[in-house]
């Protein structure tokens, strides 16, 4: 009963203190990061001392963190990977390395650190704070803009390179339990039979799970289902003495591509910033202030040391890539702090005796300060940065403006669409990702916002959640049977209507909860027909005749093409020769 109690008191003191802390930071500016880790600080053993065993309360950190991996693993949509391949492979690798090397020559140079210690440091400061940029990119409306994508292409390989940085650190442990375990090359192994083991689970029980709970209609159990498939993961690795946080990602990666992606990411998203902040009150609560008391100045300069060689590094990587010199400014100042992934990395680093625990609080509060200084620092500099916040890649997020209407993709056929809806009164708000078609509308009177409306975040930021309708009338095959079916499940209220590339993207969505789905060239080819017949001298009759004929014809093609979802069926069904009136 008492350990009842005191778990309630505790959850109670740790949340209340969240609270008042989060906000606070909120109304100066700081963001919420700060508020959970300076809440833990105050509320934990260094200083009221409200809540103890500090360290029992790590296990907090380690599912926070675990989580949080899986949510980055679950944001790595193929197509969207591949979009972005050359700023992820090219930016982010080019960041971490370069940036990585240039702190630990800084720490190896002007500390008594061993180059060890130094590499095992100097590397995770190389991450900057996705818990951080993120927000303030959304909040600003630029998470989308070509500034945000290098931005957040910089910090997805961040995420990545965790994996690495950790076997990175083990191969350097002085543990003599790391050293008594299994040769590298044997851990190896063990890590490529885990992969293809979880991606088989992912493809042969995780799937078909995801498939019966969809069935069923039990939504509340996708969330059970994910959870237990980021636990069951990172459970194996744990087993095999491998990282818990990879399994996580591998978990997140397993279902990134699969049809239940979009309702997971609906689902767990208002469990991402407790699980967050969860994690930073731990992280508050595990420093050591009496040793940062002690070496304030200490902290101070390896703080401007940090921001300073991560700006100029970034920077210069961003000139390189041909941004203009405003724009890598900022992304140079959006990414100077040291990031939330330096605190698993320094755990690891000390449990690998490379470095002492007062030095993981000493470069934990380092992470911390950085962190306080980015919103210091992008207020300072936006004067400078005018221009490059003013650039034509940049728009602001969609309003919902009292929408009746979303329409997503605002090209011929969305231009056509809106004037109908807006001639019956409708109101509408639009959504493209084509900046030159934005600026053309708006220079004719209409509002387009930025954005990519097959984001399940963004149609509800752009009114979806109210809507009565929702059109996709995006150019090319864009729309898949899995993003309209998500695109229900999120916004029941909603009719969707979607415009088809060909016979083929009708197939792939007849099975698809829209309420209308129109082929793109059907009908002006049927109307450039009857233009040309009646211009022949063919009577009304029989521009009617073979008008009927040919849809007669397509309905059935379309009909048995459908059952065997395969366009090749029923060719037999097409007009190759010509028909008499007869025939």
């Amino acid at each position: 009963m008492a350990e009842h109690t005191s778990l309630l008191r505790d959850g109670f003191l740790l949340l209340g203190f969240a609270l008042i802390f989060v906000l606070l930071f909120r109304r100066l500016g700081l963001g919420a990061t700060l508020g959970y880790l300076v809440a833990g600080a105050v509320v934990g053993p260094q200083v009221l001392r409200l809540v103890g065993d500090a360290e029992q309360k790590l296990g907090i950190a380690e599912l926070g963190i675990t989580l949080l991996l899986f949510l980055v693993g679950l944001e790595l949509n193929p197509a969207r990977l591949w979009r972005m391949k050359r700023d992820i492979l090219g930016l982010g690798l080019l960041q971490v390395v370069l940036c990585g090397l240039a702190i630990t020559a800084v720490i190896g140079l002007f500390t008594p650190f061993s180059w060890e210690a130094a590499l095992a440091l100097g590397l995770p400061l190389a991450l900057s704070s996705t818990a951080q940029v993120l927000p303030m990119l959304q909040s600003s409306g630029r998470l989308r803009t070509p500034f945000g994508e290098r931005a957040f292409a910089m910090l997805l390989f961040q995420d990545l390179s965790i994996i690495p940085l950790i076997t990175i650190i083990s191969a350097m442990s002085r543990n003599p339990a790391d050293a008594g375990g299994p040769p590298g090359w044997v851990l190896a192994l063990y890590t490529a039979g885990a992969l293809a083991g979880l991606i088989a689970a992912g493809r042969f029980v995780i799937r078909p799970l995801f498939r019966l709970i969809g069935n069923l209609g039990e939504r509340e159990m996708f969330v059970v289902a994910a959870l237990f498939t980021v636990m069951a993961s990172a459970a194996v690795m744990e087993l095999l003495g491998l990282s818990t946080a990879l399994g996580a990602f591998v978990a997140g990666v397993m279902l990134a591509d699969s049809p239940y992606r979009h309702e997971l990411e609906a689902d767990v998203e208002p469990f991402r910033s407790i699980l967050l902040g969860l994690f930073f009150l731990a992280v508050g609560m595990m420093l050591n202030l009496t040793a940062i008391a002690e070496r304030p100045l200490f902290v101070a300069s390896m703080a401007l040391a940090l921001i300073t060689v991560k700006a100029v590094v970034i920077f210069g990587i961003g000139r390189a890539f041909g941004m203009a010199w405003r724009g890598a400014l900022a992304l140079g100042l959006l990414l100077s702090q040291g990031g939330e992934f330096g605190f698993v990395l320094f755990a690891q680093a000390q449990n690998a005796l490379l470095i002492a625990p007062d030095a993981a609080s000493l470069f934990g509060a380092v992470v911390t300060l950085s962190m306080a200084t980015t919103p210091f620092l992008m207020m300072a500099t936006a004067r400078f940065r005018r221009e490059a916040e003013a650039a034509p890649g940049e728009r602001d997020g969609p309003q919902p403006d009292g929408a009746n209407a979303v329409v997503v993709g605002f090209g011929r056929f969305g231009q056509g669409v809106t004037q109908m809806l807006l001639a019956s009164n409708i109101p509408v708000t639009m959504v493209d990702t084509d900046i030159e078609m934005i600026d053309v509308a708006a220079s004719f009177g209409s509002k387009v916002y930025f954005g990519d409306g097959t984001r399940l975040d963004l149609l509800r930021q752009a009114g979806a959640g109210e809507a009565e309708m929702i059109f996709f009338c995006m150019d090319g095959d864009q729309v898949s049977a899995d993003l309209v079916e998500a695109v229900h499940e999120a916004f029941p209220r909603a009719a969707i209507y979607v415009r088809a590339f060909d016979r083929r993207a009708l197939i792939r969505l007849r099975d698809a909860p829209a309420k209308g789905v129109v082929r793109e060239v059907m009908e002006s080819a049927i109307k450039m027909a009857r233009i040309a017949l009646a211009d022949a001298g063919l009577s009304a009759e029989e521009i009617a005749r073979s008008e009927d004929m040919f849809r007669a014809s397509d309905r059935e093609r379309l009909k048995l093409q459908f059952e065997a979802g395969d366009v090749r069926v029923a060719r037999d069904r097409i007009i190759t020769t010509p028909v008499t009136a007869a025939g």
